[in-house]
């Protein structure tokens, strides 16, 4: 087990945002006037404190999410991330990704991001049809979705990812596959597109929707992938596709690499000289991250059991189509192949799984009951 081989991501939470989504479970709190200065420095003393671990491993990529990190000035964001470059070793071809709502506030800051660094944006689209967009909560229009991918690319953007859901609230096969298809004309490099899911804690869980029927579902995610496909938009995991621009931040994550969290409740993993797995979680509250001291944004931490590192290894790699080599397990979590051997070999004689001729990875079979095969990891 090598770590420091390893590619190191870096993730920041900006918890702020216009308005929260009745399906968001995300630590996203609405706020009028964003503390950007604050936040930005505790972020930095934030990372004063971690930078011990990332040892001499460079940053391969950089994801600043939310919340609506947008919302954010341009100068913020290229503030942050020249503090992020005058402390850690940043690849020289770096993936930097920021999360951007559509509206027209947010698409004028879009050159200026652009300068700032940031190489690749996330369109939180969502849908095309205004009537769909009011069912989610969102605060832009289809119209604006139009705009702010003109005004991304004018901004000088050639690495865009758009996010879209299905299985929205009395959303026909029909109107689904009509999002989908504008999505593709855009041709944008990058395609998030996920079914919308009920999650608790959120004002769709007290009060849920209508939402489309399980035989529509599996029509439309099979002629959306049907489309995509034949479109070049070739998915590599269970939500995610590409036209070659493969989102390498997410990959880590996919993968089990390792990867920095900075930013009010946001999580990290982290492999250390000895081997040992950590988990930790920043002060979840903004209030509270904004005047923690420094050294103290960090309010949990956990090593990783080897049951742990069975299952949350599995609960990560299985998610791509092509897998993982069987190699990547040992790397990954320091432990021999002989500890999931038989968990293994019994998935495969149920044609869940295969291992041809040294990789592991899901059947078609599997992908359809992925859950069911990532729970036997953590059970055994």
């Amino acid at each position: 087990m090598n770590p420091a081989a390893d590619a190191l991501g870096l993730y920041i939470h900006l918890p702020w945002c216009e308005k929260k989504c009745p399906y968001c479970d995300f630590n996203s709190h609405e706020r009028r006037h964003l503390p950007e200065d604050r936040y930005v420095t505790a972020l930095l003393q934030d990372l004063d404190h971690d930078i011990a671990l990332a040892g001499k491993r460079q940053v391969t990529s950089i994801f600043i999410g939310g919340g609506t990190p947008s919302l954010f000035s341009a100068g913020a964001i290229d503030r942050l991330l020249q503090g992020v470059n005058a402390r850690l070793q940043l690849a020289g071809d770096i993936e930097i990704t920021l999360e951007s709502n559509p509206g027209s506030a947010e698409a004028g800051k879009f050159a200026g991001f652009r300068a700032a660094g940031v190489n690749r944006l996330s369109l939180g689209i969502q849908s095309f049809h205004d009537a769909s967009l009011q069912a989610l909560g969102r605060v832009h229009s289809a119209t604006q979705a139009l705009r702010a991918v003109d005004a991304a690319r004018a901004a000088g953007f050639d690495n865009l990812n758009l996010d879209l859901m299905h299985g929205l609230p009395d959303q026909s096969v029909k109107a689904g596959m009509a999002d989908l298809q504008q999505a593709m004309r855009l041709a944008p490099e990058h395609l998030s597109w996920y079914q919308l899911t009920i999650e608790p804690n959120t004002r769709f869980y007290s009060a849920p929707p209508l939402l489309p029927v399980e035989d529509s579902l599996a029509r439309l995610e099979e002629e959306g992938g049907a489309a995509l496909a034949a479109g070049g938009f070739m998915r590599y995991e269970v939500s995610a596709y590409a036209r070659g621009a493969r989102c390498r931040h997410n990959l880590t994550y996919w993968q089990f690499g390792d990867y920095l969290a900075l930013g009010a409740g946001a999580h990290g993993k982290i492999t250390r000289p000895d081997g040992s797995v950590w988990r930790y979680a920043k002060t979840r509250q903004p209030d509270a991250y904004l005047t923690a001291t420094p050294g103290q944004h960090t309010s949990q931490q956990r090593l990783l059991s080897a049951q742990d590192l069975v299952g949350e290894f599995m609960l990560n790699a299985l998610r791509l189509d092509a897998g993982v080599p069987v190699q990547r397990f040992s790397e990954a979590t320091g432990l021999p192949f002989d500890a999931i051997q038989a968990t293994v070999a019994s998935l495969v004689e149920e044609d869940l799984l295969e291992t041809s001729p040294d990789v592991l990875c899901t059947t078609r079979l599997g992908r359809r009951f992925l859950d069911n095969v990532v729970a036997r990891f953590f059970a055994d």
